[in-house]
């Protein structure tokens, strides 16, 4: 082997040797050499979209998994590292539209590629398991599920309200909605209302949120989980009406019901505010072209609550009134802008003294303002220019023009108020919750057919919509459409479209919907334990689950993990399974930054600059005053931008594949590792790739030039070390030990310091000088390729092959992690260092445990002491015990 680092034939080699010897391929039940099973531990990363290429927050999520799973395995672990691709979705779609192909076909090219690049990573995945969610084996559970949750009532259809792009003929999710048209065809969005498929995730809000309390989950996310669920005690209590329809039906029975969780302000309701879909504001819209209009409008906005909460609040008077519960004086109905019909009964009551939106609301349109809720204190009165202060706080405050309740504090008046309510017969308490249920269908191709047929239509009555008999799973997705914009392709395909009714043998159509990509996503995991058992999951899955690790982004923190929860759960109840939650522990890695720059023309247009393409002016501290486009001889003006995460849309991403070639996949994991610990943010540097590259290098370089000595070396140590091989043992079994603790709690920054501070002190080690032995250097080289290796695999796999340690211990893959010899770390000498009227003038070397007067002697007889004393005594000596002594002359 060369002497020289050359990372490519290096890396090949290794991934040779893992590739021919299935190095990676995990067995349940795996036995350590006694014959006792290993203990297992599962380490999973969240699966990519194949989008194409992987990016660099995919080079740093993977390593922080593979440094895991290789150190626990040389602990003694058997440790599963699956991979699979999250392939359904939009984005496919997308491609397809724009370059004319399957989604299907551009779905698996980029799989392959993908997939490609992993290996040349060097992770430690084993893909016998590896699993694809466009594949039928795999999403014809997803049906099998949707069916047995159909049959326990956990799956149900309904009408739901949509953004709907009238021109794609989709709807669209929250975020394709962009200033109130589709993003894509630039289209007003309207709401409507359509049948669709929903999942019954509100019947476990409570399980979700109590379970949260046992997960080894960061706060943050538990916190983001706790917030999205939402779990509030309330009043829920009606307004009566004798609003009556055009058949002299009062609307709703004569009520209108609404949620508080403040019944401590009801008597401070100014007015009440519906949605646009709500039964009175479609009733006084009957006869009012105006507010018909008005009612147009709201339909054709955001559903997305951030939206509602930021968007200017605008209403409409109905001309109709409810009448207060306590006062029966009449209460004005308006509609609202931002009130939503498919949130509790589509009608909340305004408090503009004590809510900050229907204070807006209430200024906006002059309406009374009314408080009713006072601190504690002289100077509560209520004041407009400074009620957000205080106006939806709950402890120190009291009721007040609220006649009987005044004086009650918060929890006094919500109790008083909801007996009084539960009393009229027209309210009583509640707990509510934010969370509400999974809407799963998607007007979309490239996703999971719903399993679901319809017999017969308006005009011919049939059977309904029915359930795809068992026996016929899978409901094949057609791989060979390829999407144009106009709809879903599904409703084209007479071959998928047209069937026969299971019930009664006529002709009937399959549903066109596809499910949430959410849902591929949601058990995904669990199949990796077995992807090819012939029932949904088998016994292999309660071997590995629940898992014991999980990584990805904090983007996931709500969504993915959620749902994932509540499949869980659901499976579970389902006797699938036998444990509640999936994910034992969490872990979010921070995001990848990098520098932006760009250029902007007269229009103030702004085009991204790569930073590979930018040349920096820096000033002598190297700070940078300007940059430059390189090569441009037009001078185009170009703007720092500042640091952000990387991106396509900021052209600030770096490829991993070209790092990989230029510098090898041990640098580049390095670098991730090393620059940052995993929890944070970290900024790309191409001085610290070029640094880990050069330390790389240095490891080769002196490994190599120690080879020979190395294989001769025995491999039990001598009994009479020499002091510096003592010390050289002490120095690296103590770098080792923090190791230990580092990898441990999964700082792997610091691993890699430990790492480097090994190499520091084997460096100045010579052999044959008869400081050293051969044997320590054979043991302290060994530890510092066993830290390392985890980080670095490829280049320690093969320094393990060449310098004899496998042939002795065993692939560096099994070799047992390096135990810390506690006597290595005792010391028989400290190093004091000697210092004469504070300046430091050299070192003693004393016995660990010389006292006050020892040290002081072996001070006193030094040379430079004797020298400056020239016979005579010191005025003062000072002793800090282990650290220097001071000598005052």
């Amino acid at each position: 082997m060369s002497k020289d680092y050359d990372h490519r034939s290096i890396e090949a080699a290794a991934r040779a040797d893992w590739e021919s010897t299935q190095a990676y391929t995990v067995i349940e039940g795996a036995v350590d050499a006694s014959g006792k099973p290993k203990p297992k531990y599962y380490a999973c990363s969240m699966l990519p979209y194949p989008s194409g290429k992987l990016h660099m927050g995919h080079v740093r999520n993977y390593t922080i998994n593979d440094v895991m799973a290789r150190q626990l395995r040389m602990q003694g672990y058997n440790v599963l590292m699956p991979m699979g691709w999250d392939a359904f979705g939009m984005p496919a779609e997308n491609a397809a539209i724009q370059n004319k192909v399957p989604p299907a076909q551009w779905t698996y090219d980029n799989i392959a590629y993908m997939k490609k690049q992993m290996t040349a990573m060097g992770l430690a995945i084993d893909w016998s398991r590896e699993i694809a969610t466009c594949n039928p084996n795999y999403y014809r559970w997803n049906q099998w599920l949707f069916l047995k949750m159909l049959e326990k009532g956990i799956a149900y259809r309904k009408t739901q309200l949509v953004n709907w792009d009238p021109i794609d003929q989709t709807v669209l999710a929250n975020e394709q909605v962009i200033d109130g048209r589709g993003w894509r065809s630039g289209a007003l969005v309207e709401k409507r209302e359509i049948p669709g498929y929903y999942f019954n995730i509100t019947a476990y809000a409570e399980q979700l949120l109590s379970g949260l309390d046992e997960l080894g989950w960061p706060e943050r996310v538990k916190t983001m989980q706790q917030n999205w669920i939402g779990k509030s005690r309330g009043v829920r209590f009606a307004f009566k009406h004798q609003i009556a329809d055009a058949h002299g039906n009062f609307v709703q029975d004569g009520q209108l019901y609404v949620f508080t969780t403040r019944a401590d302000t009801i008597m401070g309701v100014t007015f009440c505010a519906v949605a646009a879909e709500h039964p009175l504001a479609t009733q006084a819209a009957t006869n009012n072209s105006e507010l018909a209009a008005f009612i147009d409008k709201c339909k054709t906005s955001s559903v997305i609550e951030a939206d509602l909460a930021t968007q200017e609040k605008e209403g409409m008077f109905t001309g109709l009134y409810v009448m207060h519960p306590f006062t029966n004086e009449p209460v004005p109905v308006w509609v609202g802008n931002y009130v939503l019909m498919s949130y509790g009964d589509g009608a909340v009551m305004g408090v503009p003294a004590h809510d900050e939106r229907d204070f807006a609301f209430a200024l906006k349109y002059q309406l009374p303002i009314k408080q009713v809720i006072a601190l504690r204190t002289p100077s509560s009165m209520f004041n407009t220019n400074h009620w957000q202060d205080w106006y939806a706080q709950k402890e120190g405050v009291e009721c007040l023009n609220s006649g009987k309740y005044d004086g009650m504090s918060f929890e006094e008046a919500v109790d008083a108020v909801a007996q009084d309510l539960e009393k009229m017969g027209v309210g009583e308490i509640k707990t509510t919750y934010r969370l509400r249920d999974w809407g799963i269908s998607r007007q979309r191709y490239w996703g999971t057919p719903i399993p679901m047929i319809h017999c017969g239509d308006e005009q011919t009555p049939g059977c309904g919509t029915v359930p795809v008999p068992e026996a016929d799973l899978p409901v094949i997705l057609p791989e060979d459409c390829v999407p144009d914009g106009s709809g879903n392709p599904l409703n084209k395909r007479a071959d998928f479209l047209n069937v026969k009714c299971p019930q009664c043998g006529k002709p009937a159509r399959r549903e066109t919907d596809t499910m949430d990509t959410f849902v591929d996503s949601s058990w995904y995991f669990m199949r990796y334990t077995g992807p090819d058992a012939k029932t949904m999951v088998d016994g292999r899955n309660e071997y590995w689950m629940p898992m014991d690790q999980y990584i990805g982004g904090i983007e996931h923190a709500i969504l993915h993990l959620l749902y994932a929860r509540f499949w869980t759960k659901v499976m579970r109840d389902l006797n699938l399974i036998t444990f509640d939650e999936p994910f034992q522990n969490l872990l979010t890695q921070g995001m990848v930054l990098n520098e932006t720059y760009y250029s902007e023309d007269a229009s103030g247009k702004k085009t991204w600059l790569n930073p590979v393409d930018i040349e920096l002016e820096l000033d002598d501290k190297g700070r940078p005053q300007g940059a430059s486009l390189k090569g441009d001889s037009s001078g185009t003006p170009v703007i720092i931008g500042g640091v952000e995460k990387m991106a396509k849309s900021k052209n600030n991403g770096v490829d991993p594949q070209a790092l990989i070639d230029q510098y090898g996949a041990d640098t580049a994991r390095l670098f991730v590792m090393f620059a940052a610990p995993p929890e944070q943010q970290l900024e790309w540097s191409g001085a610290g790739v070029d640094g880990a590259s050069r330390f790389l290098r240095r490891v080769w370089v002196y490994s190599m030039s120690q080879s020979d000595a190395i294989r001769a070396a025995q491999a039990e140590l001598p009994s009479n070390l020499s002091d510096a091989e003592k010390e050289l043992r002490r120095e690296v079994h103590t770098i080792l030990k923090q190791a230990n603790f580092d990898y441990q709690r999964r700082q792997y920054n610091t691993v890699v310091s430990a790492a480097m501070k090994m190499l520091n002190a084997l460096e100045p080690i010579k052999l044959g000088a008869g400081v050293v032995g051969s044997a320590v250097l054979r043991e302290c080289l060994s530890i510092l390729l066993r830290v390392l290796y985890p980080v670095v695999p490829h280049l320690t796999h093969t320094l393990w092959k060449e310098l004899g340690y496998e042939q002795a211990l065993g692939t560096i893959l099994d070799v047992s992690w390096p135990e810390v010899d506690e006597a290595a770390l005792v010391q028989t000498e400290l190093t004091i260092m000697l210092q004469i009227n504070g300046k430091l003038r050299g070192d003693i070397r004393v016995p660990a445990n010389a006292t006050k007067e020892q040290i002081e002697a072996a001070a006193l007889n030094s040379e430079p002491v004797i020298k400056v004393l020239d016979g005579g005594a010191p005025k003062k000596v000072i002793v800090v015990p282990g650290r220097l002594i001071n000598i005052v002359v």
